[in-house]
């Protein structure tokens, strides 16, 4: 497991809720993946088994599957070209990338397939997913008709996401920009939800991040439709009217809605059998997904 990484070979530059970025050079940055989970925009005590490992492969899958529609972050560096420590390299071959230094976007692009989490609770009280006005009547975890964009602006490390308008957005990037970066999130979505569904994964919502080349060219980064930016739900105990079982860190927030927390650092620990569940859930979902084990 790793909880966090220090490297000795490499300045590290930044570290967020899961990923700790080192500087390679002026062009290419090193990003570990660690077993780290944040749930409520809080980072939890306890690491997940494997669980960057899962993040970093599911997501690498999915790069690749789309490389067509989309370029992406990640370089053609050798990871060991860059990292000499054996004992270092050991611990970040199946959780690290080397990716290229992009400008990133300022939001998250967000697609929502189905009624839950925080647009459940939204929908019931305004008919809307923010601001997308949806049909009466809906209930709990149902499909929608059409997916929708819902982007939100990134918060700082600790505090939460803000959910805003398109217009909002495009006020932000720019009119093309956003345009292309919804139509691009809504397709892969799309596209990515059909191949799950066909191995038996519902993919509810994700959400994806953008990043901007020198030549101004929309370009996908971080991490693409993995169990923690997206809600994945087994097929075969599916119900529409109640909050399904998932493959990825709902199973968690339930837990933590159980306590009396506030939802605010520092986080609660987490039992072993939470943990462990958690751990099987990330690593069920990458065989499904990818064909491979971990």
């Amino acid at each position: 497991m790793l909880f966090e990484s220090n490297l000795k070979s490499l300045k590290k530059v930044y570290q967020g809720k899961v990923r700790d970025i080192y500087q390679v050079d002026s062009e290419h940055w090193l990003i570990v993946t660690s077993d780290r989970l944040s749930a409520f925009d809080v980072i939890l005590p306890d690491p997940i088994p494997k669980k960057g490992i899962v993040l970093t492969k599911v997501s690498n899958f999915w790069f690749d599957r789309f490389s067509k529609q989309v370029k992406n972050h990640l370089s053609d560096i050798p990871l060991e070209d860059i990292i000499k420590d054996e004992q270092e390299l050991n611990i970040l071959k199946d959780r690290s990338v080397i990716a290229r230094k992009l400008k990133a976007l300022p939001f998250e692009a967000i697609v929502r397939g189905y009624v839950i989490g925080s647009g459940w609770k939204e929908y019931q009280n305004t008919g809307a997913i923010c601001g997308v006005k949806l049909p009466e009547n809906l209930q709990q975890a149902q499909q929608l008709n059409t997916a929708i964009f819902t982007p939100s602006t990134k918060a700082a490390v600790g505090d939460h996401d803000i959910n805003v308008s398109f217009d909002e957005i495009i006020n932000l990037a720019g009119k093309d920009i956003a345009e292309k970066v919804r139509d691009l999130s809504l397709q892969i979505y799309s596209e990515a939800a059909h191949y799950a569904l066909e191995r038996g994964i519902i993919i509810a919502d994700t959400k994806f991040e953008f990043g901007l080349d020198e030549n101004q060219e929309i370009i996908l980064i971080d991490e693409a439709l993995t169990p923690d930016s997206s809600r994945f739900w087994p097929l075969d105990s599916y119900q529409v009217g109640q909050s399904p079982k998932s493959f990825d860190k709902q199973y968690v927030r339930d837990y933590l809605e159980t306590l009396d927390w506030n939802k605010k650092a520092p986080g609660p620990k987490l039992p072993q059998e939470i943990i462990d569940n958690t751990s099987k859930k990330y690593l069920e979902a990458c065989e499904i997904l990818t064909g491979e084990i971990i």
